[in-house]
């Protein structure tokens, strides 16, 4: 089944694309904005029955084009309706200058707009194309709108984010609702974009779905099961434990050995067939005093590990919930390097002053997931997590890469990343997932699917959406045992 236009993600670029590709089949670029005007102006009557007043921001480019549309509809409507304009609307070309000519109302400057009670800003200033931060009018009318609490309905993006990154260029509106055409941009998914574009309307135009498509690299998407369900293991009647895979997780010394048994227990409840526990034999006790359907097997150096490693039944591995920071845990990591691994918290720190000496151990078929937080990722790839000119896809896919392994880049925004490029941004998270253990339960989550054969993209990416699923059905308030129990498996 074709994904629906609307479940697209297409670049700022991309989109352009699809404009161009349009125009010269021969489609009517002014009908177009027709439209995408019309869109706007009825999602404000329906949004805001009760506004005294609509204020149309007319922009400079094709985004002002809109907004002239959408004035001209709503005065056509009866409703009340001012104008203002960035820069000399004399100036504008083509479509815009047509949508112009075609709005009886007289605009002012965007300097002389003052919010009054009862106004509804419908924001036409910049579109999702926006790379530069926006002027310092537009600046301080922004602070006037947010000031006066005024609502603000977004034409494509709420002007002043980066429709690509998310990020805020300079100033940027906090919509109360966005309406935008064909398909959502990344920066309506990542934040801070998410969280200001505010309720989104995706409005189809009436470009075909066969430009559309023809312009989306797919390389950017929303992590949904659409991403991943095609490597997922098939029910098979005959299946046996060991067909499902064994997860081994690693635990940390005596007196921190709750954040391994949270991993082991959502490995298990993701589906692998066994999952063990290996603990250092001063950390036994304590792992079995709470331990049923989870196996353990005593470990205590490299020695142990690299005896214990004979066995070829045992391949995916996590490392790093409560195990400690230091030489321990490289060599553990040198050890591995020939098996799957998911590398986390504690794992990733100890490689913080050599990340090369990682990178270097997973060469070939990618088989590592890396889990960081804004932190760890920094310590990791500090040269990619302090340019401030990437977004956070871009700095996923460079990390992802650098390091041959799928990045799962943490936050309210997660985004997976493939050494190939592609990059999936998570969106089912609820707020409350951020709490003490949470990680733990994910990287248990993850190996337990790339126990199962996923390929370590797909088994990053599947782990998150179930993360935020398990989220979900546990509801506010959860604990990390709470989140842990409520795992189910894809």
């Amino acid at each position: 089944m074709s994904q629906h236009l609307s479940d697209l993600l297409l670049t700022p670029a991309e989109m352009a694309a699809v404009d161009a590709a349009a125009a010269a089949s021969g489609i009517d670029s002014f009908g177009l904005m027709e439209r995408a005007g019309a869109a706007a102006a009825a999602a404000a009557l329906r949004l805001y029955p009760d506004a005294l007043r609509f204020v149309l921001l007319c922009g400079p480019g094709n985004n002002g084009g809109d907004a002239y549309v959408a004035a001209r509809h709503l005065q056509q409507g009866g409703a009340t309706v001012a104008l203002f304009h960035l820069g000399d609307p004399s100036r504008l070309k083509g479509d815009a200058a047509r949508a112009r000519a075609g709005c009886a109302l007289q605009g002012q400057g965007l300097s002389l707009y003052q919010p009054e009670t009862g106004d509804v800003v419908i924001d036409g200033l910049f579109g999702a194309g926006l790379a530069r931060e926006v002027p310092a009018d537009v600046i301080a009318l922004i602070g006037r709108v947010t000031e006066a609490g005024i609502p603000v309905l977004s034409i494509d993006l709420p002007s002043g984010l980066d429709g690509r990154t998310g990020k805020v260029l300079g100033a940027a509106f906090r919509a109360r609702n966005t309406i935008t055409f064909m398909t959502r941009k990344p920066g309506h998914l990542l934040m801070p974009g998410r969280q200001l574009s505010g309720e989104l309307e995706v409005f189809d135009i009436g470009i075909p779905a066969r430009i559309v498509r023809g312009a989306a690299s797919g390389a950017i998407a929303e992590n949904r099961p659409d991403a991943w369900k095609s490597v997922l293991p098939a029910e098979r009647l005959e299946t046996h434990k060991y067909k499902r895979g064994h997860l081994v997780v690693f635990s940390g010394a005596a007196d921190k050995t709750g954040a391994a048994r949270m991993s082991a227990i959502s490995g298990l409840k993701a589906g692998a067939g066994l999952v063990t526990i290996a603990a250092p034999h001063a950390a036994m006790a304590a792992n079995a005093a709470h331990l049923t359907a989870v196996m353990l097997h005593a470990i205590d150096d490299e020695e142990d590990l690299e005896d214990w490693l004979s066995d070829r039944r045992l391949q995916t591995f996590v490392l790093g919930p409560g195990f400690g920071i230091g030489a321990r845990a490289r060599g553990f990591v040198t050890a591995l390097a020939e098996r799957h691994l998911v590398l986390d918290a504690d794992g990733i720190s100890s490689f913080k002053d050599d990340p090369q000496q990682l990178f270097d151990l997973f060469r070939g078929k990618p088989r590592l997931v890396l889990t960081p937080h804004e932190g760890e990722f920094s310590r990791l790839f500090p040269d990619i997590g302090g340019d401030d000119a990437l977004g956070k896809v871009d700095k996923a896919v460079a990390a992802a890469r650098r390091a041959n392994a799928a990045i799962v880049y943490k936050g309210a925004d997660t985004v997976i990343a493939a050494p190939d490029g592609r990059a999936l941004i998570n969106t089912n998270a609820p707020v409350w997932l951020a709490t003490a253990g949470s990680g733990d339960v994910l990287a248990g989550i993850i190996g337990g699917l790339l126990a199962q054969g996923l390929p370590a993209f797909e088994a990053a990416a599947a782990g998150v959406w179930l993360h935020g699923e398990a989220g979900h059905r546990a509801g506010k308030g959860l604990t990390a045992e709470d989140l842990a129990a409520h795992v189910l498996p894809l």
